[in-house]
């Protein structure tokens, strides 16, 4: 059993920045395959990708009569893809250009006899380089990647005792690919006002879709402090909610609208879960009572 200093690894932000940018490219087409293989789900749920015992995965993609499934192995860092019918591939995770990954991943979805498309430009990053054409995206740190999935899988956890406590609507737990964004949603009920857009390189539509309905979102994401950062915001925001009062540590972002827990105070902290838990359970109650949401379900 790993100690508390083991299981909340450190991870500073800019001393990864190379692999991360190479990783979040690869990450994208990955999540844009499981896109275009999935049936829409309502705000994009169907385009997530979630934590596994070894990584990060697809979950099933239905093909016609089978199913694949790929996953970023960061214990052995391969990337694994499967079929139903029992075909398998395996690419070494490594330093590579993000230009050399896309034309490995379709390379072996080829052999597996599996035809999917994907818009080839990554989403909610400026510059937008095209996965065929991007050179400069080519490194891989085996150690960072392995540090960066053990945040997710302390996040994952958090995430989800906080999305058990609500018995309306709410998300799974899930990876966003286009911001790299491990996060759970809550949902009121009620519509919300048509979300202005403006994200790079990503449709307004994705975002109208993505917040059509009145929110109460928390999650963890590699920026926001100097380890990354816990967050959570509520769309739209109600009045007085940037005066809650949040834990020690935590405070209002008025540029990103939201509130942050640096990742560093909670592996500081006496005690990690039952401080970034304080501090998603009070934001996330201060956005509905201010907000005056109906009574959960």
């Amino acid at each position: 059993m790993r100690n508390r200093g083991e299981s909340w690894p450190s991870l500073e932000v800019e001393a990864w920045a190379s692999t991360r940018e190479t990783l979040h490219m690869w990450l994208q087409i990955i999540g844009k395959l499981r896109m275009v293989g999935s049936p829409f789900v309502n705000h994009w749920w169907h385009v997530t990708l979630s934590l596994s015992a070894r990584g990060l995965a697809t979950g099933p993609i239905p093909l016609d009569g089978s199913i694949l499934d790929i996953e970023f192995d960061f214990v052995d860092h391969r990337l694994v893809l499967r079929t139903s019918d029992g075909g398998r591939e395996e690419i070494a995770l490594r330093p590579m250009t993000v230009a050399e990954f896309y034309r490995l991943t379709f390379e072996a979805l080829d052999r597996l006899g599996v035809a999917l498309e994907i818009h080839t430009t990554p989403n909610e990053v400026d510059p937008a380089i095209p996965f065929p054409d991007d050179e400069q995206h080519r490194s891989y740190e085996p150690e960072q990647a392995h540090a960066f999935w053990r945040q997710l899988i302390q996040a994952d956890g958090v995430l989800r005792r906080l999305r058990a406590e609500y018995r309306g609507k709410a998300s799974p737990v899930h990876l966003f690919w286009g911001a790299l964004d491990i996060a759970t949603t809550r949902f009121s009920g009620r519509p919300a006002p048509v979300h202005p857009g403006g994200v790079p390189n990503c449709p307004d539509r994705v975002m109208i879709e993505g917040y059509c309905d009145e929110i109460s979102s928390s999650g963890f994401w590699p920026g926001g402090g100097r380890e990354g950062a816990f967050y959570s915001y509520a769309y739209p925001e109600p009045d007085g909610y940037a005066e809650t009062a949040v834990p020690a540590g935590a405070y209002y972002d008025r540029a990103l609208g939201e509130f942050v827990l640096p990742y560093e105070a909670v592996r500081e902290s006496s005690d990690p879960t039952a401080l970034v838990l304080e501090f998603l359970r009070v934001t996330s109650t201060a956005a509905a009572r201010l907000a005056e949401w109906p009574q959960e379900r």
